[in-house]
C-alpha cells in the first residue's frame, strides 16, 4: 500500500495558471499582483466567516508574524512574554529574536490550550517577582483546536496586555462565533507544505486595522522610508512572500473550503472507529464556549496500562504498515534550549506528550485508509 502520510497537500489544478501568469509577466521576486490578490482573497474568506475587519499581510512564514507582531509591540530586551507551553518551537523563538524572556505556561485538559487560571496566576507572580507585567501573551490553537479566548481575552484586557493569537494550525477554526486568528490583537496563519493550504512556505499576519498592516509591511520589506533613495529609520526585515508562493496560495484558495470540510470527516470517522478499541482515545476537545475545530490533526491518547502499547511502540508498527504518525509536541518548558525559562507548569502537556500522538489526518487520506489505520492499530 502507497504511504499514508500525516497531512500531505492538495493542489486544486489552478495553482499553475496563477504561476503561469507569473512567470510571463516576470513578476518573480517578492511582491506582485499574486500576492495584492492572495491577501485579498484572504480578506474576503474571512469576511465571509464572520470578520468583516481583518487585514491581512502575507509573508514569508508563520514565524515571521509572530515576530512582526512583537515588533510592532515594540517588546524587546528585558521584558518578558508570556507563552503557551505545549506548541511547536515557532511560537516561542521569535520572543527570543526580539531579546525578550519567554514565561511558558501550561495547558488545561479540555482543549491542551493555555490553562487561563495559570495564566492570570503567572502574570500576578511575574509582576510580583520583576516589579511590572509581562509585555504580550501568545495563546495558540494547537492541532486546530480553538483556545478558550473568552476567558484570556478578558484576562489579557484587564491586565492591559497585548494578545498575539497564534493560529498556524488553525485557519478555518471557529470559536464563539469568529474565526480563529482574528479574536487577538494579532494573529498569524501559516501556510506551510502540512498546514491547511500551502504555499510551499509562508504565513501572514491579521491586524484589525489598515494603519497596523501597513507598519507590518514597512517592517517586511526591509523598512524603506518612502525617499526617492534607499532610506532607513528603523531595523526592517526581508519578509515579504514572493509573487510565486502567493500564486500557488491563490489556487489553493479555492478549495479550503473542501479541505476544512474533509479534516472533519476524517475526525468523525476516526471518533466513530475508535469507539471499540480500549485504551485508545480520541481527543474530543471541551472549551468554554461553542467552538468547530478544523481538526487540523486528529490525535489519540494511549493509556498502555489498558491498550498494552505505549506511544512509542504504536507509531513504530504503524510506520512497519507504512502510516505516518508522529508524537505530539514536546512541551517548551521541556525543551533543553529554555531551561533556564520561567515556566508555570500542571503537568496537563507533559502527560499528553507522553501517550499522545498524532493520526494522517489531510485532504488527501480517504475513508479507506482510515479502515486500514484502524485495522492496523487493531492488530
Amino acid at each position: 500500500m502507497e504511504k499514508i502520510w500525516l497531512s500531505l497537500a492538495k493542489m486544486s489544478g489552478k495553482e499553475e495558471a496563477y504561476i503561469r501568469e507569473a512567470f510571463e509577466t516576470n513578476w518573480v521576486t517578492p511582491l506582485g499582483p499574486n500576492v495584492d490578490g492572495f491577501e485579498s482573497d484572504i480578506n474576503s474568506w474571512l469576511t465571509h466567516q464572520g470578520c468583516p475587519d481583518a487585514h491581512v499581510t502575507a509573508l514569508a512564514s508563520g514565524t515571521s508574524a509572530i515576530h512582526l507582531a512583537l515588533v510592532m509591540l515594540n517588546i524587546g530586551r528585558g521584558d518578558e512574554v508570556i507563552c503557551q507551553s505545549f506548541t511547536f518551537a515557532a511560537s516561542a523563538n521569535p520572543i527570543c529574536y526580539v531579546g525578550a524572556t519567554p514565561v511558558f505556561v501550561d495547558s488545561e485538559p479540555g482543549t491542551w490550550n493555555i490553562d487561563p487560571d495559570l495564566l492570570e496566576e503567572a502574570i500576578v507572580d511575574r509582576k510580583k517577582k520583576t516589579g511590572k507585567l509581562p509585555r504580550a501573551i501568545i495563546a495558540v490553537h494547537l492541532y486546530g483546536t480553538p483556545a478558550c479566548m473568552n476567558r484570556i481575552t478578558e484576562i489579557a484586557r484587564r491586565y492591559e496586555i497585548p494578545l498575539i493569537e497564534d493560529a498556524a494550525e488553525a485557519m478555518g477554526s471557529i470559536y464563539d462565533g469568529k474565526p480563529c486568528g482574528t479574536i487577538g490583537d494579532y494573529g498569524i496563519f501559516s501556510f506551510n507544505g502540512n498546514k491547511m493550504i500551502t504555499t510551499s512556505g509562508g504565513g501572514a499576519l491579521i491586524s484589525h486595522n489598515k494603519a497596523d498592516a501597513d507598519k507590518a509591511k514597512f517592517y517586511a520589506t526591509q523598512a524603506r522610508e518612502p525617499f526617492p533613495y534607499y532610506q532607513h529609520e528603523k531595523i526592517g526585515y526581508n519578509y515579504r512572500m514572493s509573487n510565486i508562493s502567493a500564486g500557488i496560495g491563490r489556487g489553493q484558495m479555492h478549495i479550503l473550503d473542501s479541505h476544512i470540510a474533509r479534516r472533519r470527516v476524517n475526525h468523525n470517522l476516526y471518533v466513530e472507529k475508535f469507539k471499540d478499541i480500549a485504551g485508545i482515545t480520541v481527543k474530543e476537545p471541551q472549551g468554554d464556549a461553542t467552538m468547530l475545530p478544523n481538526y487540523w490533526l486528529t490525535c489519540i491518547e494511549i493509556d498502555n496500562t489498558i491498550a498494552g502499547t505505549t506511544r512509542d511502540e504504536l507509531s513504530a508498527k504503524l510506520a512497519a504498515a507504512n502510516i505516518e504518525s508522529r508524537p505530539l509536541w514536546k512541551p517548551m518548558h521541556m525543551q533543553p534550549v529554555f531551561a533556564e525559562a520561567p515556566a508555570y507548569t500542571n503537568g496537563t502537556s507533559e502527560k499528553a506528550f507522553e501517550q499522545g500522538l498524532c493520526l494522517p489526518s489531510g485532504p488527501v487520506v480517504t475513508d479507506d485508509d482510515i479502515d486500514y489505520i484502524i485495522n492496523t492499530i487493531k492488530k
